[in-house]
């Protein structure tokens, strides 16, 4: 990139934001491209292992940390929210005490979050090229070396919260975050103070413990990481921990006082589909690879494959009351192709065996 020189950057700046806005964006802020601090924690985290299966974390080295090592010529960073709490889904603690169903971390229950915000932030880029004629710049939707929450934190977005998610005083914490590296030589925002307190609910509610100190996660011990990331089996201490959650997991952002300030997402991509607010765990155990495919055509739950869709719910299975629905579910599948999910299924009739001997 070839940094370009222009005059009234901060109306420039204004005219980002509002525009930003206009798309449906929550927040647009603009940091410098360099977080050294963040960097260092970067380090510390990858070199205690706490990464766990997820070996892109350390294969990009500084270009997570240092934008201009990943797009050459970046100067500015231009971060955005993107609120997706959907309406009218089902109340997620009323799901997660109900043993039979299975829970979805809100995040995923629409559209694929990556082309929603993807499109939208080239829509922006677009917008600025009109303004400014052609100039260097790229977009970013979780879908390359970033770190993201230091850049929104930066771009003056939010705090990093106790939990490590951002948190933003007028949104608490359901919102995407999305980033366009540019040459344009823009005024940076200010990052906003932490307003965490002696709080420490989120790591109180932490079902297996990852959060092991504030600000500090341990991916290995994250619903999130083992249900979506971890391709092998689950750690069986883990696994009663799971409950019946399916895919991610939303237990530090659903007791974070901030998030009585949350918005609903104003978009229908992120409206739930497929009832996967409130699905029956048995019924989706049920799916043919066929059924999955064309059921989460469109789904960021679609890049786990089936295989892990079905380990995961066998686990669910495993933890919900001993019935004969659930047996019989688990049972369909003791002897599938999988040696994977035998053992998940295995693992799973032996808690209903054993509940029944009580």
């Amino acid at each position: 990139m070839t940094p370009i020189i222009l005059p009234g950057v901060e109306t420039l700046a204004r005219q980002i934001k509002d525009w930003g806005r206009e798309l449906g964006f929550g927040a647009v802020g603009i940091a410098r491209a360099a977080v050294p601090e963040d960097e260092a924690w970067l380090k510390r985290w990858l070199a205690l292992g706490r990464h766990g299966d997820m070996e892109w974390m350390a294969r990009h080295g500084t270009r997570r940390s240092r934008p201009a090592d990943l797009v050459p010529g970046t100067i500015s960073v231009i971060s955005v929210r993107l609120d997706y709490l959907p309406p009218e889904a089902a109340p997620a603690e009323a799901v997660l005490a109900e043993r039979s169903l299975g829970y979805v971390s809100r995040y995923a229950l629409g559209r694929d979050y990556h082309k929603v915000l993807r499109r939208r932030l080239q829509r922006l880029a677009d917008r600025i090229e009109t303004a400014v004629g052609p100039f260097g710049y790229r977009v970013f939707t979780d879908s390359a070396p970033v770190l993201e929450k230091a850049l929104a934190r930066d771009a003056g977005l939010g705090w990093i919260g106790k939990h490590t998610n951002l948190l933003a005083r007028d949104a608490g914490s359901w919102f995407f975050l999305g980033e366009i590296y540019t040459d344009l030589p823009l005024p940076a925002d200010t990052a906003p103070s932490a307003h965490c307190g002696s709080c420490t609910a989120c790591l109180d509610a932490c079902p297996t413990a990852a959060i092991v100190a504030p600000y500090e996660l341990d991916a290995r011990r994250c619903i999130s990481y083992l249900t979506i990331e971890h391709e092998g089996a689950i750690p069986v201490a883990l696994r009663p921990a799971l409950g019946n959650r399916i895919y991610g997991c939303d237990d530090c952002q659903l007791v974070c006082p901030w998030n009585r300030y949350a918005q609903f997402a104003a978009t229908r991509d992120f409206r739930a589909r497929d009832n996967l607010d409130a699905p029956v765990l048995a019924e989706l155990f049920a799916w043919s690879e066929t059924d999955f495919l064309a059921r989460m055509e469109g789904s960021a739950i679609r890049r786990i494959g089936y295989q892990r869709w079905l380990r995961n719910i066998a686990v669910a299975l495993g933890n919900a009351a001993p019935d004969e629905q659930a047996r019989a579910a688990l049972a369909a599948r003791a002897d599938d192709a999988s040696a994977l999910l035998r053992e998940h299924v295995a693992w799973a009739l032996g808690r209903h065996e054993r509940a029944q001997q009580r």
